[in-house]
C-alpha cells in the first residue's frame, strides 16, 4: 500500500507498515495540501499555492497550474474531465488531465456569490472546499462552499441552483453514495453569513439527500460532538459512511483537555453510527483532518491528525500507527 499525507507544510511519503514512531520522507514542499489524489494515474496535490502534480506516484513533482489560489478539491469526472475548486470561492475545469485550466465563470457569477465568506475577523473569502461530480451524469455537479451552502448544476454549469441542507450554509465535505444514485452525504458546522450559530443539535452535523441534494435531512441525531468536517465512503459494501467530529472549529491538541474529537461510522446511510475509536482516543487528544478508506480493508479508514500522525483504523476500531513527527496532517491518499 501506498500512503501519502498532505500536511500543513507538504507532502509526505508514509511508511505502510505499522511501527512504533513513524517513518516519513518529504516529497513535496508547499504550503497547507488540503487534497490528494489519483486521476486516471495521475497525483494531483491540493495545496495553498495552486496544484502539484506528479506521474510517478509522488516521487517527483511539478506546478499544476492555479498558483494565485488556494485549491481545496480535485475531482475526475469520468469523461476525461477534471475539477477544481478552490477559495477564493472558484470552480475551474480542465480538458486535458490537469495541464490547463479554464474557470467556469457561472459559478463565481452566482448572485449569492456576495455574501459567501469565512466569518471570522476580518472575514476572508468563502471557500469552494467541496466538489462531487455525478457517477452516471457528468454534467451534474456539486459544489459546496464554506460559508454559502450546496451550489449544484445538471447542466455542467451552463446554469447553477443553490440549496442550505437544514438551512445551515456551513458546507465541509460532500460524498455520493456509491450504490444509490442520488443520494449524498454533507458534513457541516456551526459557520454563518454573520457569525457563529448557537452550539446546538441540528445546527452542525451530517446531513443526507435522496433527491441529488434537492432536499437534506439531518443524520446526526444523538450524535456528539457534532463539528463534523473530515467524512470518506467506503466503495465496498455495505458502503460504510465515516466522518469526524470534534467540539468546534477551533477544536485541537493545544488546548487543555485536547481536542476531544471522535471517528463515527454508518452502514445505514446516517441513520445509526458507532465509534471506530479505540480507548486512547475516546475522545481523541489530537483532531481528525485527513481521512480517506483503507484501500486494502473494506470497513477500514486512514486518518491524519494535528500532531503529525497517520493512523490504520479497521472496521473493529483497532488503531495501527503508520507515520508520526510531521506537521498537521490534512489530507490522505492511500492505494
Amino acid at each position: 500500500m501506498r500512503v501519502l499525507a498532505g500536511t500543513s507544510r507538504g507532502v509526505f511519503s508514509v511508511d505502510s507498515a505499522p511501527i512504533d514512531g513513524g517513518a516519513t520522507t518529504q516529497v513535496l514542499e508547499s504550503r497547507g495540501v488540503r487534497d490528494l489524489i489519483t486521476i486516471e494515474g495521475r497525483l494531483f496535490a491540493a495545496t495553498g499555492a495552486g496544484l502539484h502534480l506528479s506521474d510517478d506516484d509522488g516521487t517527483t513533482w511539478e506546478p499544476g497550474g492555479l498558483e494565485d489560489l488556494e485549491v481545496w478539491q480535485v475531482r475526475g469526472a469520468g469523461d476525461g474531465m477534471v475539477y477544481a475548486t478552490t477559495q477564493p470561492a472558484g470552480l475551474f475545469r480542465s480538458d486535458d488531465a490537469g495541464d490547463h485550466w479554464a474557470e467556469i465563470e457561472s459559478f463565481s457569477a452566482m448572485p449569492e456569490a456576495t455574501d459567501w465568506c469565512v466569518p471570522v475577523e476580518p472575514p476572508l473569502p468563502g471557500r469552494a472546499r467541496a466538489l462531487v461530480i455525478d457517477a452516471h451524469d457528468p454534467q451534474r455537479i456539486w459544489v459546496g462552499v464554506e460559508v454559502g451552502g450546496v451550489m449544484a448544476t445538471s447542466d455542467g454549469g451552463a446554469t447553477w441552483k443553490s440549496v442550505l441542507p437544514g438551512d445551515n450554509p456551513d458546507l465541509h465535505m460532500l460524498f455520493a453514495h456509491p450504490d444509490q444514485p442520488g443520494t449524498l452525504f454533507a458534513s457541516t458546522g456551526y459557520g454563518r453569513f454573520d457569525g457563529v450559530a448557537e452550539m446546538v443539535e441540528g445546527n452542525a452535523g451530517v446531513f443526507r439527500s435522496v433527491d441529488h441534494g434537492e432536499t437534506w435531512t439531518y443524520a446526526w441525531a444523538g450524535v456528539t460532538p457534532r463539528y463534523s468536517r473530515p467524512m470518506c465512503i467506503d466503495h465496498r459494501s455495505p458502503y460504510g459512511l465515516t466522518v469526524a467530529s470534534a467540539p468546534t472549529a477551533f477544536s485541537n491538541h493545544r488546548e487543555d483537555g485536547g481536542a476531544r474529537a471522535m471517528l463515527f461510522r454508518s452502514v445505514d446511510g446516517g441513520d445509526s453510527w458507532r465509534s471506530l475509536c479505540d480507548e486512547p482516543h475516546t475522545p481523541s487528544s489530537a483532531n481528525f483532518h485527513g481521512l480517506t478508506t483503507d484501500p486494502e480493508h473494506a470497513g477500514g479508514v486512514i486518518v491524519g491528525t494535528d500532531t503529525g500522525e497517520v493512523w490504520r483504523v479497521s472496521d473493529q476500531a483497532e488503531w495501527s500507527l503508520l507515520g508520526a513527527g510531521m506537521p498537521a496532517v490534512l489530507s490522505i491518499v492511500a492505494y
